[in-house]
């Protein structure tokens, strides 16, 4: 019981809310939150009207963190019960459960972060390399950023390990969407997700054609496609009737219909001769590239995946729309979402075993409806899924370490100056 004197003496109030440590202490004995918060209103209110001063402001800055990182303690222990939990640092945390489905045990990997509580957390799709056609194991892809978590990514085309949809890294778009299927996009430490369309034209003085994709295997012999040097060397051979037109500084410097080599600082337009021939003499091509509608404007990186499993808070599992019935069944499974608020979860299901059955998409979007996301979304499954933590490999994929893969989403600490030795490793 605290004396009644110590309540009555507002300034030793105040002195013992700015200390993180004495509002724990706090916590300990069990005072009740209107407790805590009429004790931090009087705390505000000398603040605000004696002078105040930055070191006090600091140390009120300080108290609300600490506040926050309790809230989302005992949050987070409410949301995964029975799993085990680590924090690795401040705004991360691991959770490991299993869950039961029909009787069936599932084991559940969760990264959860909180920007609000560490602003410096980054998250990114990386690239297993500068070209599209190349993959690595996700130990490569995380130590790549020096990341603090990774997942692996989108959907790729297993033989050559290009990208199968829209990826975006640092404002530049790699690939673009198949099927328009969902895709998250990430701008500082808020997210956007939705379905992606590209907006994007070949324009020279009133000529104006649609581009239907950008570095992806063509799908119908009436499409345009764009080809940079992220594709690699050379084009692939035009369809049908077709052509490949070579641009570089804004005019035609080849034409074929078959490969032909993408020009360093250029592009290769492949697609229908009938719609490619009005541009074969122009001398001032340009090439606008734009993803979706305005909420996509100022987009840094974005990964896409499918199904949807919770959209605006509710279930939302759009396999049919999205064209992906192949990824039914209990399986595998990574998936991302975020809460309201903009805390980010990462999550891998095991499968494929006795000890560990995988999920259904509905599981998997019921799932991650319970542990707070108001968008949440698929991601490639399967031997695909795997999860790296603090320098291992988490979950139990069905090769050692993970299949390699195209690209993975990693999360990492942008003031994070650890050194790194030859070998990879930090130190």
């Amino acid at each position: 019981m605290i004396s009644s004197a110590v309540w009555q003496d507002e300034r030793l109030v105040a002195k013992l809310l700015v200390s993180s440590a004495a509002y724990l202490v706090l916590l300990s004995i069990g005072l009740n939150n209107s407790i805590y918060t009429s004790a931090k209103e009087i705390a505000m209110n000398i603040t605000n009207t004696h002078s105040s001063s930055a070191s006090t402001q600091a140390e009120l800055f300080l108290l609300d963190k600490s506040a926050e990182k309790e809230n989302w303690r005992i949050d987070v222990q409410k949301r995964y019960p029975r799993s085990t939990i680590l924090t690795l640092k401040d705004g991360v945390k691991h959770i490991r459960m299993t869950q039961y489905y029909s009787g069936r045990p599932v084991r559940l990997n969760i990264v959860e972060i909180n920007t609000n509580i560490n602003e410096n957390l980054q998250l990114k799709p990386v690239m297993a390399s500068d070209v599209l056609n190349k993959r690595v194991s996700i130990r490569n892809l995380a130590q790549k950023e020096k990341a603090i978590a990774a997942i692996n990514g989108s959907y790729f085309k297993p033989q050559t390990g290009v990208p199968l949809g829209t990826m975006m890294v640092d404002g530049e778009l790699l690939t673009g969407p198949i099927y328009n299927r969902v895709a998250m996009g990430i701008k500082g430490n808020e997210f956007v997700m939705d379905r992606v369309t590209l907006n994007s034209k070949l324009k020279a003085k009133k000529k104006e054609l649609t581009i239907d994709n950008i570095n992806q295997p063509r799908m119908l012999s009436t499409y345009v496609i764009v080809y940079n040097k992220k594709w690699g060397l050379n084009s692939p051979p035009a369809p049908k009737y077709g052509a490949n037109i070579a641009v570089l500084g804004g005019k035609v410097i080849n034409i074929s219909d078959g490969s032909i080599p993408i020009p360093e600082y250029g592009y290769v337009v492949s697609g229908p001769k009938s719609k490619l021939e009005p541009f074969f003499y122009e001398k001032n091509i340009n090439l606008d590239i734009k993803v979706g509608d305005e909420k996509w404007a100022d987009v840094e990186h974005i990964i896409s995946g499918g199904p949807y499993l919770v959209k605006d808070g509710e279930i939302f599992v759009d396999t049919a729309e999205e064209k992906l019935n192949a990824v039914g069944g209990r399986n595998p499974r990574t998936a991302i979402g975020y809460t309201k608020d903009g805390r980010f979860m990462m999550v891998t299901a095991d499968g494929r075993e006795e000890s560990s059955v995988g999920l259904t998409l509905a599981e998997l979007a019921y799932f991650m409806k319970s542990i707070g996301c108001y968008n949440a979304m698929n991601l490639d499954g399967g031997g695909s899924s795997v999860m790296y933590f603090n320098g291992m490999t988490v979950n139990n994929p069905s090769v050692k370490g993970g299949i390699p893969l195209s690209n993975a989403l990693v999360i990492y600490e942008e003031n994070d100056m650890r050194l790194v030795r030859a070998d990879g490793r930090g130190t």
